[in-house]
């Protein structure tokens, strides 16, 4: 069983390792899709009335129904499977990339580069890094286990797939670097920046959409993990894309003052925590010229739009089961007030559609469907 893969990063399974990555995300999407609405029924039908008749009111908040359900058999059990399923889809991509792990790094390092690549062996990752392995991958993303270690670039890379019923693997993973730049092409449809700054890159795959839209641009990408930026930097010279690629913290940049136009991140604020989200929001504007725009792309929960409680409860999940503490608390954050505390002037936020393929053609965009159209919520600012 022959593969057709996005890019030559990207590790080859063969046909057990296949099979095996197909029946958990087989799996992950029947608990998705017929599992969890049971939830709601559980909470509607006996939970929340057992807390009424104990009480006298309906619960307050997700917290107070989060404690409730933790005691319903049905919600354990539809618990237990998220997590099974978690588990199991890293085990089948770790087992696969072990194999090629040797292979991997050589396709890592290629002759002739078209961008860079600067690590930094005396960082030391954060403690909202250190403390657990986030979203339950061993080892999470920073650890080396050999030297010139890609291995957890590519099982997260890998296992993304799974992760997003196969629609987010290899190429797929630009989706979330598409929707930003069909939302700057729409906002600031004359930004045309010289220097951009992706703050916690990861494999690579949200930067590339704007290194290929800003072809102009000088395309900076930062994370703390030096795995994931190696297998980065092999991916975006697989796809033949210019990127410099530096081992940073977001809470301390090392680029000067007013030297760069666009900063952004894609999915990373709920990685961190609440002391070093306004440090980053801090560096952010430190570093953007007059003119500049910064543009922070999240998961799409904002619990002040979300009445149902039992939603919140299991949208927040992933805080006390998938070893993401931040979650919840993102997904509470006034982000329009974190920004103008920074500084930052016309400040917006918002959810944008992802539905186009970002590259330029006579009209601006060229209207090919994106595989999984959703929507993201995006908070921008600009420095005056």
């Amino acid at each position: 069983m022959a593969e057709n893969l996005p890019h030559q990063m990207l590790p080859r399974a063969n046909h057990d390792e296949l099979a095996g990555q197909q029946f958990v995300q087989a799996m992950k999407m029947h608990v998705s899709s017929k599992i969890t609405v049971g939830n709601h029924k559980v909470y509607e039908h006996t939970a929340r009335q057992a807390f009424e008749k104990k009480h006298g009111r309906p619960p307050n908040t997700r917290h107070e129904v989060r404690r409730l359900m933790e005691q319903q058999p049905y919600h354990q059990m539809w618990g237990s499977l998220m997590r099974l399923g978690q588990e199991l889809m890293w085990d089948t991509v770790i087992e696969s990339v072990d194999r090629q792990l040797e292979d991997l790094i050589a396709r890592a390092t290629p002759k002739h580069r078209l961008g860079s690549l600067d690590l930094d062996p005396t960082l030391h990752q954060p403690r909202y890094l250190a403390a657990v392995d986030q979203h339950g991958q061993p080892g999470s993303y920073y650890t080396d286990t050999c030297r010139d270690d890609v291995r957890a670039g590519a099982v997260l890379d890998r296992g993304a797939s799974i992760y997003h019923f196969g629609a987010a693997g290899g190429a797929g993973m630009e989706g979330r670097g598409r929707t930003l730049v069909q939302f700057l092409w729409e906002k600031y449809p004359d930004l045309s920046p010289s220097a951009i700054l992706d703050i916690g890159c990861s494999v690579g795959a949200s930067t590339l959409p704007l290194a290929r839209y800003f072809p102009d641009a000088e395309v900076h990408a930062i994370d703390t993990a030096a795995p994931l930026l190696r297998y980065a930097h092999g991916r975006a010279e697989a796809l033949g894309v210019r990127v410099r690629y530096a081992q940073q913290n977001g809470e301390n940049l090392n680029f000067e003052d007013e030297s760069l136009d666009l900063v952004v991140s894609l999915v990373v604020l709920h990685e961190t925590s609440t002391k070093a989200l306004p440090k980053i929001m801090s560096e952010c504007y430190r570093v953007l010229r007059p003119g500049g725009v910064v543009a922070h792309l999240e998961v799409p929960v904002r619990y002040a739009d979300m009445p149902n409680l039992m939603e919140q409860v299991l949208r927040d999940w992933q805080t006390y089961y998938n070893d993401e503490p931040f979650w919840g608390r993102v997904c509470e954050t006034d982000m329009v007030a974190a920004l103008a505390q920074a500084g930052f002037a016309k400040v917006y936020e918002g959810y944008q559609k992802q539905t186009l393929d970002p590259r330029r053609d006579g009209e601006g965009f060229t209207t090919v469907p994106d595989s999984r159209p959703g929507r993201w919520y995006v908070a921008t600012g600009t420095k005056a």
